[in-house]
């Protein structure tokens, strides 16, 4: 909590220096949760990597130049502590609150507004490989993207061993086309991962569907009638909502994005956020169909499960009652009663045992031609 209370009153007297040892480290130096900070204009990388300190003064000097207007400086986090972060955030002036947020992650996907800087919180997702479901089986596996967007600034921090901004970062820097999104500042920066992150739930989304598949066969293909192991349904299930919780509540701030947000996002930016909310609305309606189709599956296994149980019974009383004729029969001439029909008949026995027979046989038949054997 201390933490916070300085973060808050370094809030209350605007962005100043920060004495934090953290933010002094350059990127890559032990001990430091700093990926990669760089600074970029007119949509190229400015330099080599820096300290976030830096990069902030870079791109005050760079402002200072007619042509510098449209520079900001990216900086990637990677799991920082509370002490790594508090030089960075107050050096941004960061909201404490998103701060919190940022460096104990857990979060609820979202978007939010804080002053003049944008806070997106994503969850990225990685699916599992795996050769056969089973009921322990483990399908994707969640992280934690977190954005601070500002007029000049861009800090990333990522929580979870998946979800790198490397790759997307050196992409970005390729296209050091003028026209290109990245000249469009930091609401570009926060428009490519969004859409990185979609496109990723996109291609899970592909690979999910082959083991909802899979499953689908197991529990309607024909194996007695008894379905498929139901852990297995439920383990998947779990799953997928796993990844539902992580999609839906995104929907509605990437469509937010799409609207004017006082100047915080660029109007050409704009358009590519509608994409990505296009694409997210896919994505969230084939999963949410996951759902529903998996909870058919459930129903329609137990309900195979309860039609084979009484199959079972149906066989174990047409049993029951073919048995019962020898028995009864063999009870009544048990009693070992002197006058009883065809006690001391010479063929009684032979008589008795072809009645028998032939009742069990009549029975067998009554109850195959019924479907009960």
């Amino acid at each position: 909590m201390s933490m916070i209370n300085s973060l808050r009153a370094a809030v209350r007297t605007g962005r100043r220096p920060a004495s934090g040892r953290y933010d002094a480290v350059p990127p890559g130096d032990a001990g430091s949760a700093v990926v990669d900070c760089a600074v970029y204009q007119d949509g190229r990388r400015r330099g080599r990597s820096c300290s976030p300190r830096e990069a902030a003064r870079r791109v005050r000097a760079a402002q200072q130049l007619p042509d510098g207007a449209g520079s900001f400086s990216w900086i990637g986090l990677h799991e920082p502590s509370a002490e790594e972060f508090e030089g960075i955030a107050q050096r941004f002036g960061l909201h404490p609150l998103a701060v919190e947020d940022a460096v104990h992650a857990h979060q609820r996907p979202k978007v939010e507004r804080y002053d003049d800087v944008l806070f997106a919180v994503f969850k990225t997702i990685r699916y599992v490989e795996h050769d056969q479901l089973t009921p322990t089986s483990e399908v994707v596996e969640t992280g934690e993207l977190m954005v601070f967007a500002g007029r000049d600034f861009v800090i990333t921090v990522r929580h979870g061993c998946h979800g790198s901004l490397q790759d997307l970062r050196h992409r970005l820097e390729a296209d050091a086309d003028d026209t290109g999104l990245l000249a469009k500042g930091p609401s570009a920066v926060l428009h490519a991962i969004a859409d990185h992150v979609v496109d990723t739930y996109l291609l899970v989304a592909e690979r999910l569907q082959n083991d909802v598949d899979e499953i689908e066969f197991d529990v309607f293909s024909n194996q007695g009638g008894r379905g498929t192991d139901v852990g297995r349904v439920y383990q998947l299930k779990r799953e997928v909502l796993e990844f539902k919780r992580a999609i839906v509540p995104l929907l509605r701030p990437m469509q937010q994005l799409s609207e004017p947000l006082q100047g915080l996002v660029d109007p050409d930016v704009q358009k590519y956020f509608r994409d990505v909310a296009d694409h997210l609305a896919r994505v969230t309606e084939q999963v949410q169909g996951f759902d529903e189709l998996l909870n058919s599956l459930l129903q329609a296994n137990l309900a195979q499960v309860s039609v084979a149980q009484n199959e079972d019974m149906r066989k174990i009383t047409a049993w029951a009652a073919i048995f019962a004729v020898p028995t009864m029969i063999t009870g009544v001439y048990g009693m070992n009663f002197d006058n009883m029909p065809e006690l001391h008949h010479p063929y009684g026995y032979p008589m008795v045992l072809g009645a028998i027979t032939l009742i069990c046989i009549a029975m067998y038949r009554g109850f195959r031609r019924n479907g009960w054997l």
